[in-house]
């Protein structure tokens, strides 16, 4: 997880975040991105990994990411996530590291 630290603290890209076709080709999702985003607001990102569905959680405050988050959605009630088991964060990070390092490069703006 350090290795996306440097992203907390910039400005959120509200025009990347909602460039789907780029997402796409990252193997990401947006599931819920606010228009306009509240001073204090949640993005949520989805992608699949082992036959589940990964939520990308990314709190921006004042448009500057304060917070990332990844956990598990259940599959009955999408809508509920449970965090994902340190082993499962380690295999996820590395199947999808550097996807997600380009999705975090292409959302967030120095600032």
């Amino acid at each position: 997880m350090e290795r996306f630290r440097k992203y907390v603290g910039k400005s959120l890209n509200l025009e990347n975040v909602k460039d789907a076709e780029k997402l796409s080709a990252l193997g990401i999702a947006g599931r819920y991105v606010p228009e306009p985003p509240e001073d204090f607001d949640e993005f949520e990102f989805t992608t699949d990994f082992g036959g589940e569905t990964v939520v990308i959680l990314v709190t921006v405050e004042m448009g500057k990411i304060k917070r990332l988050l990844f956990s598990l959605a259940d599959q009955a009630d999408p809508d509920l996530t449970r965090p994902l088991t340190e082993s499962q964060l380690v295999d996820f990070l590395s199947a999808k590291g550097e996807q997600l390092l380009q999705f975090f490069d292409h959302i967030a703006a120095e600032g």
